[in-house]
């Protein structure tokens, strides 16, 4: 999507004659893009004052075309400013250039994040993605989705000019952590006009004639051959996502689906429900690659980061994580994108999907906006795993959405348990133990599986820690009942739970995701960092949350963490509407401990902070041959 597009030379006008704005602001509104924040308006002023600078100092082809504004295929990013021309072989040629108004004196280099630094945003010192990986990240999606660059072999150049970031403090921006990024896209600082002027003259020497930049806006999205094979291979390479039973059939029939709604330009939605380990994030992966393979541009979609970064981490291959990262997005990243823009979305943990998509409140509902965006979308749901206030993603809601917008819709089921020791019986039996519903399973089930009760959290910690040890990936997780210190969240001598004499740090900030970094095993993880994922073993602290008094089962919502948003906004709930809030409260904690205690493929270990429910725990096991610990 192109805001803004002249000459170099009309763009030199339009800044000396102050109506740079305005173009900016119209090309806004032709496109019918609204919200324009007034920090932007005023970076435009000042970035591109500076941008206007540089083209007097240069010999830069009056001809050659810029572009502001450039919308990058399958995001809301844009690209601050392009040039297009022909180099000195003739080459057509792009350079993407990431304008940053940063100063040098409070920015710092974050050593143990990949491609992230710290430094003045939005009134606070905040981290953010280096300029040069901002730079390399949009050029690399232009290049695998952009049918133009491919098959005219365009050259793209990214770039990064910080014109107020003095070079005094260069070894902030321009460190050593940062030369994977630096050597595919050069950061330029206040006192590197000349090389820049230098650099730019380099890569565009001459107009290309063919409106190149048109000619890239108009171009058909398709992953190219490259991204194909690599993923491909990285699934061929990796048993975890071998497909069986009913996981095949609705693969297949999902990308059966896909390619009659592309093909028939008729809108299909399909509905995937499934329990806690039937293999949906699997399926929808593999779903995700196919498409893609079949030149169908396609990406996972899913509220909770967590599965997203650990399955990024699978697939990668020789790959970078960097390089597959845009094929995996947050859920609320359609807002503004037109009808039936993507052949097919992949929407995972449906059941976590929201209303309103920003913290700023924009955007209508998220399974309407999956939908809208899409010819195709299928939704993998477990409505027993909704677990905060706000989630709205429901059978029904989709179909009412599906339909509102003439889409054909298909429902399909996962049925074959794979975690808990493949047994049906053990997710049914958390049902009935949790009160969730009565099940056939209240007095025990049959099969291998490992439950444990301990009287001694840090017992569990140490049983779990020795499973993990001997090779299988083990983790322990807790309710949401202690708070997450802003201060503590880096360093791991800060110790947020405290349980007699246990302590321990919640899941730190940095490294790689929590449920595969090595280090994680001495930390504990809540629902946010392992719904959708899967450990050999999991160890499950049920907090003062979930209690029992006189025969039931008792939620708590006053003791979970205020750093939890998962209940915001239920105590005005309960003045108003004290039925459904308490309605929700129970569905919120129970489903969250459903969740826990079903992560584990060959054991789920337990300790209750409740002395009355660990007793009521204790009673339910014997009748299932569990073992208690004392």
């Amino acid at each position: 999507m192109l805001i803004y597009k002249n000459t170099a030379r009309g763009f030199l006008q339009d800044v000396v004659q102050n109506r740079i704005v305005d173009q900016i602001l119209a090309g806004f509104e032709a496109q019918r893009i609204g919200g324009v924040a007034r920090n932007e308006i005023r970076a435009w002023r000042h970035s591109l004052q500076y941008m206007a600078n540089l083209f007097f100092e240069q010999e830069l082809p009056d001809d050659a075309e810029v572009a502001i504004e450039f919308q990058i295929p399958l995001t809301s990013r844009r690209v601050d400013f392009m040039i297009a021309g022909r180099d000195a072989a003739g080459e057509r040629t792009l350079v993407v250039i990431e304008l940053k108004q940063w100063g040098g004196e409070r920015t710092e280099p974050v050593p143990h994040k990949d491609g992230i630094v710290t430094t003045v945003l939005g009134g606070g010192l905040r981290e953010t993605t280096h300029p040069s990986y901002q730079a390399w990240s949009y050029t690399q999606l232009i290049k695998d989705f952009n049918v133009a660059v491919q098959r005219e072999n365009i050259r793209v150049h990214p770039l990064a000019y910080l014109h107020n970031f003095d070079a005094k403090y260069r070894d902030r921006i321009d460190n050593e952590i940062y030369r994977p990024y630096t050597e595919r896209a050069p950061v330029f600082l206040k006192q590197d006009v000349d090389e820049l002027s230098e650099y730019l003259a380099s890569k565009i020497t001459t107009p290309d004639t063919g409106d190149l930049l048109q000619q890239v806006e108009d171009a058909d999205l398709k992953p190219n051959k490259k991204l194909q094979d690599s993923l491909e291979g990285m699934l061929e390479a990796n048993d975890e996502f071998t497909l069986i039973d009913s996981q095949k059939v609705v693969f297949e029939r999902a990308v059966e689906l896909a390619k009659q709604a592309n093909e028939e330009d008729e809108k299909k939605v399909l509905i995937v429900e499934g329990g806690p380990g039937t293999g949906k994030t699997v399926v929808a992966v593999n779903i995700l690659a196919e498409l893609i393979q079949n030149e169908y541009t396609t990406q996972y979609v899913s509220k909770n980061r967590a599965p997203r970064a650990v399955y990024k981490q699978k697939l990668r291959g020789d790959m970078l994580v960097k390089e597959i990262d845009h094929l995996f997005t947050g859920a609320g990243s359609y807002v503004s994108t037109p009808p039936n823009q993507y052949p097919a979305l992949v929407a995972d943990e449906a059941h976590r999907l929201n209303e309103e998509s920003t913290f700023f409140g924009r955007g209508e509902n998220q399974v309407m906006e999956i939908i809208n965006a899409a010819k195709f979308s299928v939704f993998f749901i477990d409505e027993s795993q909704r677990v905060h206030i706000d989630d709205i993603g429901t059978k029904q809601e989709i179909h009412k959405f599906a339909t509102e917008m003439n889409a054909d819709i298909e429902t399909m089921e996962l049925d074959a348990q794979f975690r808990c020791s493949g047994s049906d019986g053990y997710v049914a039996w958390l049902d009935d133990v949790l009160a969730i519903r009565e099940t056939a399973n209240a007095d025990g089930f049959d099969l291998q599986f490992d439950v444990r009760l301990y009287d001694d959290p840090q017992r569990l910690h140490e049983t779990i820690e020795a499973r993990n040890t001997e090779g299988q990936l083990s983790r322990v997780v807790a309710g949401y009942c202690w708070e997450w210190d802003k201060d503590g969240r880096s360093d791991p001598a800060y110790h947020d739970i405290e349980i007699g004499e246990y302590r321990r740090s919640w899941n730190l900030d940095g490294g790689d995701p929590w449920a595969v970094d090595e280090g994680s095993i001495d930390e504990v993880g809540c629902i946010h960092t392992c719904q959708g994922l899967e450990f050999d073993y999991v160890g499950v602290i049920i907090g003062p949350d979930l209690k029992y008094r006189d025969g039931e089962i008792i939620t708590d919502h006053e003791a979970r963490a205020t750093t939890d948003r998962s209940l915001f906004g239920i105590k005005k709930m309960l003045d108003e509407d004290p039925e459904r809030a308490r309605e929700i409260i129970d569905e919120v904690i129970k489903n969250t401990y459903r969740t826990l205690l079903s992560r584990g493929l060959k054991g789920c270990y337990i300790y209750c902070c409740d002395d009355q429910l660990r007793a009521y725990m204790r009673k339910r096991l014997s009748n299932i041959n569990g073992t208690i610990d004392y």
